[in-house]
């Protein structure tokens, strides 16, 4: 049988109701589907494992049952083996899970008859340094994020692209977005939007001091390296807005496009556009 993963958000108590029913559709269709630990909190009709370890299982699919968070999770773990996506929208927004959960046995049968299109997402590669040592890295598919964590203090933070320095920001942090993060946090901070197929990067400021302090675009093959240049007050780094670290002065953190990317799995005919319209509402007076 053809293995399928599925990753649930927390706190969703419906969830114990749609699992089972999507267990029962999965096996009806020939699948093996394997839970990760907080699916088997809601039921027990499935193996259950870590998430870093559900690619044991060869899956040829992964579901989300959640919000843009628990894709965010997901892609961070399931883009290293290159395991499409299929995103059902159980959150507020749902910017990244386009399907609705009426949609999704629709999609599934859909998929198995090959009519799936596969929207490829890049992802941030982020490493960071301290004292000529990589303490850690993380693959991104928002953004990483270098901020104060004391709101009433600017921090300063250097940006070098190829080696140029391009900027040293006084601000409340530093945002490195990929496409895709476009819309999450950097725009947020007043950073463009960008088509998810473009192959660039935005570096965007959080509440910089000086208005000449704007947000900068760049090439997606560019190498970025961030340096924290004042540590009086705790500094950290979050990935994706999930994943954290803290910072000392003179940590730099280093950032190119991953070699790993998102394969989301999307069955309509609707647009990134599309998306923009009907959940930011885009250009409605």
């Amino acid at each position: 049988m053809r293995g399928i993963a599925i990753v649930s958000k927390p706190n969703k108590p419906e969830l114990g109701v749609i699992l089972n029913e999507l267990i029962t559709w999965l096996r009806a269709h020939d699948f093996a589907p394997v839970l990760d630990t907080i699916s088997g909190t809601y039921t027990a009709a499935a193996p259950v494992a870590p998430r870093e370890h559900m690619g044991d299982y060869n899956p040829e699919l992964v579901i989300v049952l959640g919000g843009d968070g628990t894709v965010l999770a997901a892609s961070r773990v399931f883009a290293r083996l290159g395991t499409p996506i299929l995103s059902v929208n159980l959150g507020s927004l749902g910017f990244l899970t386009e399907v609705r959960l009426s949609e999704l046995y629709p999609t599934l049968e859909a998929w198995c008859g090959e009519c799936g299109l596969l929207d490829t997402r890049s992802m941030l590669h982020a490493e960071l340094w301290r004292d000529g040592e990589k303490l850690c890295e993380h693959e991104a598919l928002n953004d990483a994020v270098i901020s104060k964590g004391t709101i009433a203090r600017m921090g300063q933070f250097s940006v070098t692209v190829d080696s140029h320095l391009a900027a040293e920001y006084r601000a409340d942090g530093v945002i490195v977005a990929t496409p895709t993060g476009s819309t999450a946090y950097s725009l947020s901070a007043n950073g463009p939007v960008l088509d998810p197929s473009v192959n660039a990067h935005i570096v965007t400021p959080v509440c910089p001091h000086l208005l000449t302090m704007r947000p900068l675009v760049v090439r997606g093959d560019a190498r970025l390296k961030l340096r924290v240049s004042d540590g009086a007050e705790p500094t950290y780094l979050t990935v994706d807005g999930q994943e954290s670290e803290s910072l000392r002065e003179g940590d730099e953190l280093l950032c190119w496009r991953s070699e790993h990317s998102v394969k989301l799995l999307r069955v309509g005919t609707g647009s990134f556009y599309d998306v923009l319209r009907t959940k930011l509402k885009w250009g409605e007076r």
